[in-house]
């Protein structure tokens, strides 16, 4: 007895992937003659919903209806024999979508994404680059003496030394500085420009006890050894000027101990909640005992949690007026991106939304989530940030982790293609086209080091080095680098520098993946080879149609097109009219046919044939 659904295959689900609310969906099941009865079982958030099937010679099909609202419409079919039996048809074991499975048990539910019709993001998130900076490690302007305003930091004299791995408990004390800042950045803008690169995101700038400030002292300061406020704005005017916007770093589930807010030291005068349990911050925080017991975010006594949802809390965030989420895009930045937006309660992201976008609505909201976006499960609560309700898009670890894990061969290309055409069926157009497809970040290992090959990158703080790779693993990582970022070129959404990769700096995991960026020892023939990849990028491989076929275990294509000359906005494609991109990790060549027709939905008109060398990935352009 067969049963079959592809919920890729549009013979089976049509249309394919997320739809607008209250759209039309038809669900085809393929069914051998002795099964008499199917229906569609679905879930709308916890409401049950059958719908019978009518048999249409080989297969049942039902067109159902989605809902109003936005969310997540489960599904899968029950199908009955003429003995009565029933069998039920769902989701594969990795609830990835594609083909499914046959059980006698309730199996994985396959998946709808139902957004807001009205989603829209910001056109530059589709179009741009994207150059992620640690302020304290990039450039200094010389203008602001670290050594003078923080005598209680450790600060080196030499640019080029390695950051400092000191232990303060189970958390490294980011104790060191190098002096980097905003100006610094500002001076560096011809070179951000020439890679390419649309937007910057500045990782915390607000002052704050650590080099890294995720640890916020003041959401209203900026820290006093990255500049001023004047300073930030000098940058994002000098950044316009060059087609660049900045966005921010938001931490807004924790605060620093050592803050206004919190003052466990009274740094402050005195007037956190740590300090006066009359403080007006005090509703800000949990204390199981004031004031030595508290919260913490993941039980760092130096990160006291906050409660988002108390109403003073809320309004100093995100109220009108001259609330932190609108202060500073009116000095000139474009957004936020949001640390652990898989923290934050959905209605402070919703309301943030609604803020934001209500006073800059071309303001992006990038949020940290790890996970698949459309159905995260956090706090046990489905949260799916997709919808429009929400975050613009996230950055997108499972991409980053299905491609770096294909390069160094613990996975195969069908793996790969299937983490990439899950997001391509769960995420909604708005959202996919504008995700920040990295390699590297400040959480992670140097790629290099990663594609290196070298295992035990990320061990526990306390056993974190100074790794360098031996030059022969440097070539391999290099390699390796640029094949995958020619890959993250094709796909839609934002190709990301986490910045320094494109000069060749290595290193294990924090502290050490926050070196300096490295001026006058750059790698220079990799910093034209990024150079090239992001400058090159043509229109078609921005906001063109998309889909992604693995080859063989080594070999990955992407293709790119414009539907009848539009994007998959409906705008006005310009340039090249088709790209096919394939990405050969092996360490032979790998010839690629393409014969006219159709394959993935891309409209081939003539026959192609593409030689891809050793860890290489090569890109073919078509006019008409």
């Amino acid at each position: 007895m067969e049963l079959y659904h592809d919920s890729r295959d549009e013979n089976y689900r049509y249309p394919f992937g997320a739809r607008p609310a209250g759209a039309n969906v038809l669900l085809r099941l393929l069914a051998d003659d002795v099964f008499t009865y199917a229906c569609v079982r679905a879930w709308f958030e916890g409401r049950e919903i059958r719908t019978e099937m009518t048999r249409r010679g080989s297969s049942f099909e039902a067109e159902i209806t989605l809902p109003s609202k936005p969310g997540i419409y489960w599904y899968y079919f029950i199908a009955r024999d003429i003995d009565g039996r029933s069998l039920l048809y769902g989701n594969a074991a990795d609830s990835m979508g594609g083909i499914g499975q046959v059980s006698a048990t309730e199996p994985p539910s396959y998946q709808i994404t139902v957004y807001d019709p009205a989603y829209r993001t910001p056109d530059w998130m589709h179009e741009s680059a994207l150059y992620q900076i640690f302020p304290d490690r990039f450039s200094s302007s010389g203008r602001y003496d670290a050594a003078r305003l923080r005598p209680d930091m450790r600060v080196h004299k030499n640019w080029d030394e390695t950051p400092d791995m000191r232990m303060d408990g189970a958390d490294c004390a980011a104790d060191d500085l190098f002096g980097g800042d905003l100006p610094g950045i500002t001076q560096k803008l011809d070179y951000i420009a020439s890679l390419g690169v649309g937007c910057i995101y500045l990782n915390p700038i607000f002052k704050a006890r650590s080099n890294h400030k995720y640890d916020t002292g003041c959401y209203m300061q900026v820290d006093p050894t990255f500049g001023t406020e004047k300073d930030l704005s000098e940058l994002c005017r000098e950044a316009r000027k060059r087609g660049i916007r900045v966005i921010l770093d938001g931490v807004f589930s924790h605060t620093g101990a050592d803050s206004l807010y919190f003052d466990k030291y009274g740094h402050y005068g005195g007037h956190g909640a740590y300090s006066d349990p009359h403080s007006p911050y005090a509703s800000w925080y949990t204390f199981r005992h004031w004031p030595d017991s508290y919260e913490c975010w993941w039980d760092f006594e130096n990160l006291p949690n906050v409660r988002e949802e108390d109403p003073s809390y809320k309004n100093f965030i995100l109220g009108g007026g001259d609330s932190v989420i609108l202060h500073w895009p009116r000095a000139g930045t474009s957004g936020w991106r949001l640390d652990v937006a898989d923290e934050l309660p959905m209605d402070f992201l919703r309301e943030m939304r609604a803020r934001l976008k209500g006073s800059h609505p071309d303001a992006c909201m990038l949020g940290e989530v790890w996970e698949d976006a459309s159905r995260k499960v956090a706090y046990q609560e489905l949260r799916s940030y997709c919808l429009g309700d929400t975050l613009d898009s996230c950055m997108n670890y499972p991409v980053r982790d299905a491609l770096i894990d294909f390069m160094l061969g613990k996975t195969d290309a069908f793996a790969l293609e299937r983490v990439l055409e899950s997001q391509r069926e769960n995420y909604s157009y708005p959202f996919l086209y504008s995700c920040m497809n990295l390699l590297g970040s400040h959480d992670k290992p140097r790629t290099i080091s990663v594609l290196s090959g070298r295992e035990d990158l990320d061990p526990p703080r306390e056993s974190r080095c100074d790794y360098r790779p031996t030059e022969e693993e440097y070539e391999k990582g290099k390699r390796r680098y640029l094949a995958s970022l020619g890959f993250l070129c094709a796909l839609p959404g934002m190709p990301s520098l986490y910045y320094g990769d494109e000069a060749g700096l290595t290193g294990m995991s924090d502290p050490f993946c926050r070196g300096t960026f490295p001026w006058g020892r750059e790698d220079a023939s990799l910093t034209q080879a990024v150079r090239s990849l992001l400058t090159q990028r043509p229109r078609v491989c921005r906001t063109g149609w998309y889909s992604v076929r693995a080859w063989s275990e080594d070999v990955i294509t992407v293709f790119r097109w414009f539907s009848e000359g539009l994007d998959v906005f409906g705008n006005p494609g310009q340039g090249p009219e088709m790209a096919i991109t394939v990405l050969n990790r092996a360490e032979k060549d790998a010839d690629i046919d393409l014969v006219p027709g159709f394959e993935n939905g891309f409209p081939f008109r003539r026959r192609a044939h593409l030689r891809v060398g050793p860890c290489r990935v090569v890109s073919e352009y078509i006019d008409g």
